[in-house]
C-alpha cells in the first residue's frame, strides 16, 4: 500500500467514525448556554434535534460510553456529527426544538403527524343582523369565537341544534341583502328572517346575546329567561308567541340532553390522555368548553424509536399548541418531561396562565380515565387495521411480483366532461391507509384537457408531479417517494406511463395498470405491466378488493375536483378577472347591484357607495367593462 493509499483510507475513516467519541470533541467549543442540538449521521441526515438548559452538560451525557437506554444508545452510535444553536433562555429553546422537529421529521423524535386546524363557531359584530357560522383558520373577523370543536360534524350539529334555538340567520350577507321573501328556514322555524324584516333590531340582538350566552355555558340563565317570557306571553292572551317560545325551550332541553358528557366542574379544558402500546401510541383530545363536551380527536404521534409517555406528552403538547391557542387548563393521563418549561410556553402562546394537571380523583380523574380508555380502543382498532393492512400489502407485492411489499401506493385518474373542466387526480395509499393529507389535485392547463386526450392529461399530471419530485428529493431520502404506480387503464395506458416515466428518467418505479374485463364488469378487472401479458385475479382475492377500493377511491377523488372546478366555473363572473377585485369586493359589488351585468352599467359615483371601492378602483372596474364592450 502506497503512503498516498495510506491516507485515503484514513480519510474514509475518519469520514464514518461515528459514536459518543465524535460527541466527545465537542465538548470543547461548547459553554453551559441553552440551546438547540442536532445529531447528524454520516449521510448528514438529522436523527434526533434536542433542547438543554445547558448545551455542555447535556452533550456530555451523550458523550458517555455507557449507562443509556437502547434507543439512545442506537442515536448515539449512529451519530457521525452535531450542530448547535443558542438561545437566550430554555423556553425559547423548547419551541425552537418543535419547529425544528416539525420541519426535519428526525427518526428518533416524537413527530405529531396529524396536526390540522379546528373548526370554530364566530357571530360576527359588523353586521346589524349577524350571522352564526363556522369559521377555520386565523381569526381574522371581528366576531366572537366559539371552540374549538373536534371536527366540522361537531360544528354542524351545533349550529343545526342552535338554528332551533336561537333562530339566528346562517345565509350570507349577499343572499341576505338579496332576500325579497322569507326562505324556507323560516317556514321550518329555524329563522327569524331579520331579512324581511320578520323580527325588530332589538329582538334580534335579545337573541344573539342568548346564543352567546348558551356557547359561554350559561344555558340555566338561558333557559329561565325563555320560561319568564312565555309566563308573561301567556299572561298577556300572546299564545302564538307563547307557542314558539314553547318550541324552543323544548328544542333548548333536547340540544342540553344530548351533549353527552357535559362536566359539572369543568367549565374549560382539554383533556389529553395518551396509550403506548408495541411502540405506537395513540392521543386522545377531548374539548371542553363552557361545561360542555365539544368533541374529541385522536392522533398517532411517531414515537422516536421508542420513547416513553413523558417525552411523547411533551413533544405532544408543545407541537399541538404551536398554531392553537391553548385553554386555561390541560389535563393530562401522564406527567410531562420539563413541566415547568411546557407550562410556561403554553401560557406565553396563550397571554395567560395555562395550567397543566394530572389529576388523581374526582370528576376531573373520571375525565382524563374516559380519554386514556378511548385512546386505548382506538390504538387497539388502529393496530388491527393495520395488520389487515400490511397483510394486503403483502398480498399485493406477492400478486403483482414486487420485490417488497410497497409502503406508498400513488393511485392516478383524471375527470372531465367533452374535455371541458379537466381535473387529474392522484391518491395516496399505505400501511396505514389512504392518506388523505397527501392527496392531490392538478387543474390540466394543457390542450390535452380541451382535446380530451387521456394520455395527455396523463402525461401532463405525472410529469408535474415527478419533476417536483426530483427537484426536491433527488436522492429519494424521504417518504415522499411511491413504490407503487395504479392507473386506471389498460395496456395502451401503462405503455405511455412507461414511456413518460422513462423520459424523466424514473423508471425503477413498478406500475400495474387496472382495466375493466371483456363485459366491463367489476370484478373482471384485467391488470396490466410494461412488457408482460395481462392477467386476472380470482373474484373473491382479497388483493382484487383492495384494488378495487384504490382505484374507486382516486376515482371518487377526480371527480370530487372536477366537479367542485365546474361549479367555480358556473358561479365566475366577468368580476373575477378585474384586478383589484376579491372575493369580499366581488360580493359586496355584486349584493349592491344584484347581478354582474348590473355592475357592468353602473356609473363611477355609483360603484363608490359600495363598501370598499375607491374611486380609482370604480375608474378601473368601468375602464374594465367598457374595453370590453
Amino acid at each position: 500500500m502506497t503512503a498516498e493509499e495510506g491516507r485515503s483510507v484514513t480519510q474514509e475513516a475518519e469520514q464514518i467514525t461515528t459514536g459518543h467519541s465524535v460527541i466527545q470533541d465537542y465538548l470543547k467549543t461548547l459553554d453551559g448556554s441553552p440551546g438547540v442540538y442536532r445529531m447528524l449521521n454520516a449521510q448528514a441526515e438529522v436523527l434526533y434535534v434536542g433542547k438543554a438548559r445547558n448545551l455542555r452538560a447535556r452533550v456530555s451525557n451523550y458523550a458517555r460510553p455507557s449507562g443509556h437506554s437502547g434507543r439512545i444508545a442506537r442515536m448515539i452510535s449512529e451519530t457521525a456529527s452535531m450542530m448547535f444553536l443558542t438561545t437566550r433562555t430554555e423556553t425559547e429553546a423548547l419551541l425552537l426544538e418543535q419547529n425544528l422537529i416539525k420541519q426535519l421529521k428526525p427518526r428518533y423524535n416524537v413527530l405529531l403527524r396529524d396536526d390540522k386546524s379546528f373548526p370554530n363557531i364566530v357571530i360576527p359584530t359588523d353586521h346589524p343582523f349577524p350571522m352564526i357560522k363556522k369559521h377555520r383558520g386565523k381569526r381574522s373577523e371581528k366576531g366572537a369565537y366559539f371552540g374549538p370543536f373536534a371536527s366540522a360534524g361537531a360544528v354542524n350539529r351545533t349550529l343545526n341544534q342552535l338554528q332551533r334555538v336561537f333562530l339566528l340567520r346562517t345565509c350570507t350577507d349577499a343572499t341576505y341583502a338579496s332576500r325579497t321573501r322569507p326562505c324556507l328556514l323560516y317556514q321550518i322555524k329555524r329563522c327569524a328572517a331579520p331579512c324581511v324584516d320578520k323580527i325588530s333590531p332589538s329582538d334580534y340582538a335579545a337573541l344573539v346575546a342568548d346564543a352567546k350566552r348558551f356557547l359561554e355555558g350559561k344555558t340555566t340563565d338561558v333557559q329561565a329567561n325563555l320560561a319568564s317570557e312565555m309566563s308573561k306571553a301567556s299572561e298577556d292572551l300572546a299564545f302564538e308567541r307563547a307557542a314558539a317560545l314553547r318550541d324552543r325551550i323544548k328544542a333548548l332541553t333536547q340540544v342540553q340532553s344530548a351533549q353527552g358528557i357535559n362536566p359539572r366542574g369543568v367549565s374549560e379544558a382539554d383533556i389529553v390522555a395518551l396509550h403506548l402500546e408495541g411502540g405506537q401510541a395513540c392521543v386522545q383530545v377531548f374539548f371542553i368548553r363552557a361545561n360542555q363536551s365539544w368533541g374529541n380527536r385522536d392522533f398517532y404521534p411517531r414515537t422516536g424509536a421508542g420513547a416513553e409517555e413523558p417525552e411523547i406528552l411533551e413533544a405532544f403538547l408543545t407541537q399541538f399548541y404551536d398554531d392553537k391557542e391553548p385553554p386555561r387548563l390541560v389535563l393530562l393521563s401522564h406527567p410531562v418531561d420539563n413541566e415547568d418549561l411546557v407550562t410556561e410556553a403554553l401560557s406565553a402562546r396563550a397571554g395567560r396562565k395555562v395550567e397543566l394537571a394530572v389529576p388523581q380523583r374526582g370528576e376531573k380523574a373520571e375525565l382524563v380515565e374516559n380519554a386514556a380508555r378511548n385512546a386505548r380502543e382506538s390504538l387497539a382498532r388502529k393496530m388491527a387495521e393495520s395488520a389487515t393492512q400490511n397483510k394486503l400489502l403483502a398480498g399485493l407485492a406477492e400478486a403483482f411480483d414486487l420485490e417488497a411489499a410497497p409502503k406508498r401506493i400513488e393511485v392516478y385518474d383524471n375527470s372531465h366532461i367533452q374535455g371541458t373542466n379537466a381535473v387529474g387526480g392522484m391518491i395516496v395509499a399505505g400501511a396505514d391507509g389512504f392518506l388523505k393529507s397527501q392527496y392531490r389535485k392538478f387543474n390540466i392547463k394543457s390542450e390535452a384537457g380541451a382535446n380530451s386526450d387521456d394520455f395527455g392529461m396523463m402525461k401532463e399530471v405525472l410529469t408535474r408531479r415527478f419533476e417536483r419530485l426530483l427537484t426536491e428529493d433527488p436522492d429519494r431520502k424521504t417518504d415522499a417517494w411511491p413504490d407503487l404506480l395504479l392507473i386506471d387503464g389498460g395496456a395502451g395506458q401503462v405503455s405511455a406511463v412507461a414511456g413518460i416515466m422513462a423520459d424523466l428518467g424514473v423508471d425503477d418505479i413498478a406500475m400495474i395498470g387496472v382495466a375493466k374485463g371483456v363485459d366491463r364488469d367489476h370484478g373482471k378487472e384485467e391488470f396490466h405491466r410494461p412488457g408482460q401479458r395481462p392477467f386476472a385475479l380470482r373474484m373473491n382475492d382479497p388483493v382484487l378488493y383492495f384494488v378495487q377500493r384504490l382505484r374507486d377511491e382516486a376515482h371518487r377523488w377526480a371527480i370530487g375536483a372536477h366537479r367542485a372546478k365546474r361549479a367555480k366555473a358556473v358561479s365566475a363572473t366577468p368580476l373575477d378577472d378585474i384586478p383589484g377585485v376579491g372575493a369580499a369586493r366581488k360580493r359586496a359589488l355584486l349584493a349592491h347591484f344584484g347581478s354582474a351585468k348590473a355592475v357592468s352599467r353602473a356609473a363611477i359615483p355609483d360603484l363608490m357607495a359600495v363598501d370598499g371601492i375607491s374611486e380609482p378602483l370604480a375608474r378601473k372596474i368601468s375602464d374594465f367593462f367598457n374595453a370590453k364592450g
